[in-house]
């Protein structure tokens, strides 16, 4: 068994050798091309950052290198250390000394840490059976060098989601890779988490493991990389050396147009109350005797947008979820809709009162998988859509087209798969859904994670279109500018309450943050 805890790593290459070369790759889907003659080179001990919309081709490209897509599926070549490589499947990548950090984090929730982040390599002892001793020292070990305090005998269920993030990075360095695949690796990471990964790489590069680093949080790639490669429509448009890069080119490149304003505002006409909310307490997910959010109340108007900020664990996904009906609550909460008390005991009560959610994990809780694009865009307006227990199918065809186009969402039909689609269009379709049903009151959660930066503009603008319209928003957005430049109120939620609560004039990321850590009282 490959470990990097005994190994000390690959042995080095000389830097500047080529590890990696994907040449002249091509690949279609349905004989639409996704990837068109696409030309890439690695070095030894380099990191190299890849970047570009969602739909670009990046994620198509990473997937043939980690053999999720065998080498019966493309055209092209594949080099590592000047041997070609055919990938049948992932094992092939991995024994060619290439790991593979999905965004979208698999792991298996009912077994320890250890055994995730061993699995498939346990030590053994000498007549097969596992060293379990071993194999915890180990784990502990990995667990320290990507900075993760936790009890490798736990259970991966009761992991949060950065904690799992965390663990997968490890999970991969315990294999010994020449070549690092990390795609979003950051966007469920706290500041300080993620600076820990940064340093992690940059000590990596020194032992001359070379990693391809994809991130729509540009600021990270600029710090971290040494070259950095745009792709756009299923090419590459755009190569540059670390001191030559120039963001808004890097930005312009990537979307094919100039972005004039980043964070686009309009002045909305705050309206009146949509919504109250008093006494709501949420018991903590994993520790049912205690509390993750205690006796919070807010209001919201229409044609505002409610910011509502806090570290990562501080209850903000647990708040919104609890008022939408879809965690339980604890106590006497009230809910009040335009004035009128509302009971909300489910989702579905919810939607029926005008509001959507927006949920923070789209995979698991936005759309439906097995469901189309069409029918995951009307699911929230089949009542309207219905006749005597009959869907009016030229309706709802005529009514997702209608937003489909709107938020301009890259698709070949509505019938596709929504998992064919890359991750900023899917989101476009949770978007849509909400859309469709005309909601006073819309929840975000994380609006933004993990979506390019030309989707990012066009979600901002959805949601300026909205307030004008009159739709009361909540945003939750781990990221700080975003949400100072978004949005025109804000609540900093800390310790189970609102620790401080302040106009857009009066914000800045000092005092989130003094409020975020509990400070502001």
């Amino acid at each position: 068994m490959r470990r990097i805890l005994e190994t000390g790593m690959v042995r080095p290459v000389a830097s500047g050798e080529k590890i990696l070369v994907m040449q002249n790759i091509k690949k279609e889907f349905f004989g639409v091309p996704v990837l068109k003659d696409v030309t890439l080179k690695l070095a030894a001990g380099e990191i190299l950052g890849l970047v570009g919309e969602n739909g670009a081709g990046k994620s198509t490209l990473m997937k043939i290198l980690s053999g999720a897509y065998g080498c019966d599926s493309y055209e092209g070549e594949i080099m590592v250390n000047g041997v070609a490589q055919r990938f049948h499947s992932k094992t092939d990548s991995e024994h060619a000394g290439i790991e593979m950090i999905y965004q979208e984090i698999s792991l298996h929730l009912d077994l320890t840490v250890a055994e995730n982040i061993y699995l498939g390599c346990l030590p053994q002892k000498r007549r097969g059976w596992v060293d379990w001793k071993r194999l915890y020292a180990e784990a502990d070990r990995a667990l320290a060098l990507v900075g993760l305090n936790l009890n490798s005998r736990s259970r991966v269920r009761s992991l949060s989601t950065s904690q799992q993030q965390l663990l997968s990075i490890a999970k991969a360095l315990v294999r010994n890779p020449k070549i690092l695949v990390l795609d979003e690796p950051t966007s469920a990471l706290t500041e300080s988490e993620t600076r820990t990964l940064l340093g992690l790489l940059r000590g990596l590069r020194d032992r001359g493991i070379a990693s391809i680093y994809i991130s729509h949080k540009l600021d990270e790639v600029f710090a971290i990389v040494d070259r950095m490669t745009v792709m756009r429509d299923g090419n590459i448009v755009a190569n540059y050396e670390q001191g030559k890069i120039d963001p808004e080119k890097v930005v312009e490149d990537m979307v094919g147009r100039k972005i004039e304003n980043m964070y686009p505002k309009g002045q909305a006409q705050k309206g009146a109350e949509v919504l109250r909310v008093r006494n709501l307490t949420v018991p903590h997910p994993l520790a049912p005797q205690k509390n993750i959010v205690e006796n919070v109340g807010f209001s919201l108007h229409q044609g505002e947008v409610l910011g509502l900020a806090g570290l990562v664990g501080a209850g903000r996904s647990e708040l919104v979820n609890a008022i939408f009906g879809a965690i339980p609550t604890r106590g006497r909460a009230e809910i009040y809709v335009e004035g009128k008390l509302t009971k909300i005991s489910r989702p579905l009560d919810a939607i029926q009162a005008g509001l959507g959610l927006v949920t923070e994990d789209r995979r698991k809780s936005g759309f439906v998988g097995t469901l189309k694009v069409d029918k995951n865009i009307s699911l929230a307006s089949l009542k309207r859509l219905s006749a005597h227990g009959f869907v009016k199918r030229r309706q709802e065809r005529a009514d997702v087209k209608k937003y489909a186009d709107k938020l301009r969402i890259k698709l070949r039909g509505l019938e596709d798969s929504v998992l064919a689609l890359s991750g900023g269009n899917q989101q476009k379709v949770v978007l849509a859904k909400w859309l469709m049903r005309d909601v006073k009151v819309l929840f975000l959660d994380e609006p933004t994670r993990g979506i390019d930066v030309g989707a990012k503009v066009e979600i901002y603008s959805l949601i300026n279109d909205l307030a004008q319209k009159g739709v009361g928003i909540v945003m939750i957005s781990s990221e700080l500018p975003e949400l100072i430049s978004v949005c025109d109120r804000f609540l900093v939620l800390a310790k189970g309450h609102i620790q401080d609560e302040f106009d857009r004039g009066q914000a800045s990321q000092e005092r989130i943050m003094k409020a975020a850590t509990g400070l502001a009282r």
